[in-house]
């Protein structure tokens, strides 16, 4: 399906990566998850990532910042990056889309809205 395209997940959740990981990795995506900010805004400008699935509440840089260094460090070459968040979706995704966010996510999520929002996200 979505062979050789490369998805960057960062979660502080061990449960939620290794969901992730999983999921993305049956999906034909080549996977690499990171459990804090500071790890993966070092691996997004370390190597080339499609799509960047990127939690708020994380240890060392919180998920609206790791964004919006990603965006401005990356310029035109930033990935596309969506938000995941345990707060109000509603409220939090005019904050997620200034930060460099192409989308937000609520958690709890399905996997097939996640799913939905990150082919939307690559098309």
């Amino acid at each position: 399906m979505e062979s050789g395209k490369r998805i960057l997940i960062a979660d502080d959740d061990p449960d939620i990566i290794d969901l992730l990981e999983s999921y993305f990795t049956r999906a034909g995506f080549r996977v690499t998850a990171k459990v804090n900010g500071k790890d993966a805004l070092q691996a997004a400008e370390a190597e080339k990532f499609d799509l960047v699935l990127l939690d708020v509440m994380m240890p060392y840089i919180d998920g609206y910042h790791v964004a919006s260094e990603i965006s401005s460090r990356l310029g035109s070459d930033a990935p596309k990056i969506i938000i995941m968040t345990s707060r109000d979706v509603a409220s939090e995704k005019g904050i997620a889309l200034l930060s460099g966010a192409t989308d937000a996510v609520q958690k709890p999520f399905s996997l097939d809205e996640l799913d939905a929002k990150v082919k939307a996200a690559l098309e």
